[in-house]
């Protein structure tokens, strides 16, 4: 009997302050999911003297960028801060970008004379 009692006892009280809880908020697990990150990936070409790009422009969300050096010279990509290792022929290396805000992004290779040549363009957040 005393069991009984103090089960009930416990059963109560969680009772009461979970509807409080209730009342006040939703329960973590209830709440709605954070967005999840827009994953997006693009293939870089570099070669003599320009890049080509799969896609010219994506959501806001995450970003990335195989590159891979399909020229004779060595080439790097950079945007937003970031850059690849500087490839040889044949050579890849993968940027990963995280894009908050919507806009143009400037990219270009950063060997020297090669963005005037025309290694650099514009990436677009939508």
């Amino acid at each position: 009997m005393k069991r009984i009692m103090v089960g009930l006892v416990a059963t109560a009280a969680i009772g009461v302050f979970g509807a409080t809880t209730a009342a006040g908020q939703a329960p973590a697990a209830a709440k709605a999911p954070q967005s999840v990150a827009l994953l997006k990936t693009i293939t870089v070409s570099a070669k003599e003297f320009k890049f080509t790009l799969s896609a010219k422009s994506a959501k806001r969300g995450i970003v990335v960028f195989k590159v891979t050096n399909t020229g004779a010279l060595q080439h790097d990509f950079s945007i937003k801060g970031r850059k690849t290792k500087l490839l040889s022929h044949g050579k890849s290396d993968t940027l990963r970008v995280t894009f908050l805000k919507k806009g143009t992004y400037p990219y270009k290779c950063t060997v020297p004379g090669h963005a005037a040549a025309g290694m650099k363009g514009v990436f677009t957040i939508t």
